[in-house]
């Protein structure tokens, strides 16, 4: 008889769909109280330390040669410094949280177009589709918010490069990474980010920060909700093969962290935004389901 999931393993998706898609509005609210570089070497450095214990209470094993500790350090430098970073730009520019993640989505649109590349492949005609809409998709977003508040040019591209930024690091995982261990793969990460955004903190920012309840409740979250707890339970649904049904839960990430930004910040969705989030969850979609 086949064992029976354990409960929190079933509730697992709704959890990780919930932090995840919080992390967008929460990280508006906290640069209310600071600037985008401080706010993220501040979680970042907390994220460290808190690795670090773990990983002195665990002693996981490290990668073997400096290739590896190259792999894993330029994967972690794309995601936590370029995309995070750049997504806290375009925050901070205006951006809304849920235009930030509807261009987020877009990610497993743009690796399935390119990873047939690398191999040879043809690419599929659903993975046009699906790119096609997408940014349509987008688009429509972008243009039905615009009539409220109008995002800036820098903001807008601050966030497409964070999109490149994800989707490198992503590529770059498939083509060089290994499977590490988790602490271990998220310590060396997480210290590449800090060591990419540290820098543009202390040139560029007064490090200047309001320490209030609503900050430290923010700081708090994307600590240890968002960088702990959900990539926590992201990486234990992989292991337990719940791959498709993460990436089910992953179309629905721009329209909840939109309704959480609305409840939050009071950033209001039109209907024909909604229409566009919808039409790019399709394109996402087409793009990335398997053909049987």
């Amino acid at each position: 008889m086949p064992t029976s999931r354990p409960f929190w393993l079933a509730a697992a998706p709704v959890v990780f769909l919930m932090l995840w898609s919080g992390g967008y509005p929460v990280a508006k609210v906290g640069l209310q109280y600071t600037q985008p570089m401080t706010l993220l070497t501040l979680r970042f450095g907390m994220v460290v330390a808190l690795m670090t214990l773990l990983f002195i209470i665990l002693r996981p094993p490290l990668p073997k040669t400096r290739a590896e500790w190259g792999h894993l350090a330029f994967v972690g430098f794309l995601i936590q410094a370029v995309y995070f970073g750049l997504s806290y730009f375009a925050f901070a520019s205006g951006v809304a949280a849920g235009t930030v993640a509807l261009f987020m989505s877009l990610q497993p649109v743009l690796v399935a177009m390119i990873v047939p590349r690398w191999a040879g492949e043809h690419v599929g005609r659903n993975q046009w589709l699906g790119l096609i809409l997408g940014l349509v998709g987008a688009v429509v977003v972008i243009s039905a918010r615009s009539a409220i508040e109008a995002p800036s040019l820098f903001g807008v591209t601050c966030a497409l490069l964070g999109l490149a930024g994800i989707t490198a690091g992503s590529l770059w995982e498939k083509r060089f990474g290994l499977s590490h261990h988790p602490v271990t793969a998220n310590l060396v990460g997480y210290i590449a980010g800090l060591v990419g955004v540290a820098p543009l903190m202390l040139l560029q920012e007064d490090i200047s920060i309001d320490w209030t309840w609503e900050f430290t409740g923010a700081i708090g979250y994307l600590v240890v909700g968002n960088s702990l707890i959900a990539v926590g339970l992201l990486l234990a649904m992989i292991r337990a093969g719940d791959v498709a049904r993460v990436s089910a839960l992953l179309y629905l990430v721009p329209p909840l962290a939109a309704l959480l930004a609305w409840g939050m910040l009071g950033e209001v969705m039109p209907p024909l935004a909604w229409a566009g989030m919808g039409l790019a969850a399709l394109g996402v979609f087409l793009a990335t389901r398997k053909v049987g």
